[in-house]
């Protein structure tokens, strides 16, 4: 990681040295001045000259575009208007196909526990599928980075909310036929995964279970074995807080399910849905109510 910079200029045989400010924390936002004070620039400079080269020094240093956090923070007319963690459709109207899953509140609250596990639930904000092995931001989401980190004790090239290996991410992608590494298709090759674990009937019965977590931790480590260890001996969570997070979020999904299906029957009925006395829509509605 570079820690610093520094730029050197001779002008006349004068050194000049601008060393900027250390960037702040992601996390934290960007530092209040990006240069500090201008006090090293030679007076015999002429006062235009003065004013362009740190505009200059700017425009070599600053990147040519925002950097992830940046991007994710800034406001888009394209943004969804909620978090993944909590879009899910009702078990009446999920049907899964050949090269995707529905997502119901049983398998969102799957997928929030994994993240929960993982490490990247961020609040159950969309910043969790941007996180790299360590906790640090991709730039992109156009593609897996295939990127290895380092932390202390360990090295990985997982990235995203579920921590997908770049041969896992491979695997999935080709069978769902997956574009880009965007929330969705992370969504869709976790459910992949777990179906490819034999969970996924376990997922839809609506309760995390020893023997669900048992499947999942040979994909995910952060999952305990029957015996409450990693598969992989790696730090590992234990059944009791996935359980406690699990039930929790699950009713936080039904309970959001239920209040929008009671903001749809509360909501008047549009014009083109009335219909007019005599008129064949009234006639087939007339003869759909009074059928036994």
């Amino acid at each position: 990681m570079v820690r610093g910079l520094i730029l050197v200029i001779r002008s006349k045989s004068i050194p000049i040295t601008i060393q900027p400010t250390r960037p702040s924390h992601p996390l934290v936002g960007p530092p209040s001045r990006p240069f500090p004070p201008d006090p090293g620039l030679p007076k015999r400079l002429s006062p235009s000259l003065r004013l362009l080269i740190p505009a200059l020094l700017f425009g070599l240093i600053a990147p040519a575009k925002a950097s992830g956090w940046d991007a994710i923070r800034l406001p888009s007319v394209n943004a969804p208007l909620e978090a993944n963690s909590v879009a899910v459709v009702a078990q009446e109207e999920a049907v899964d196909q050949p090269s995707s899953f529905a997502i119901t509140a049983e398998r969102r609250a799957l997928l929030n526990t994994i993240r929960f596990a993982e490490g990247t639930w961020a609040n159950g904000l969309d910043q969790g599928y941007w996180i790299l092995f360590g906790g640090s931001l991709m730039a992109s989401l156009d593609r897996h980075p295939n990127r290895v980190m380092r932390t202390s004790g360990y090295v990985s090239a997982a990235a995203g909310a579920y921590q997908f290996m770049p041969p896992t991410w491979a695997i999935a992608s080709r069978k769902l036929g997956l574009n880009g590494f965007g929330p969705d298709v992370q969504d869709q090759a976790a459910l992949f995964l777990v179906r490819h674990r034999g969970a996924l009937h376990l997922a839809d019965r609506g309760e995390m279970t020893p023997e669900l977590a048992a499947r999942l931790a040979p994909e995910w480590a952060s999952f305990p074995t029957l015996s409450g260890q990693s598969f992989y001996r790696q730090p590992v969570k234990r059944f009791a807080e996935l359980k406690r997070f699990y039930d929790a979020n699950l009713a936080f999904l039904r309970a959001t399910l239920d209040n929008r299906r009671a903001d749809i029957a509360r909501a008047p009925k549009s014009q083109s849905e009335s219909c007019k006395p005599g008129s064949l829509v009234c006639a087939l509605q007339e003869a759909s109510s009074t059928t036994p």
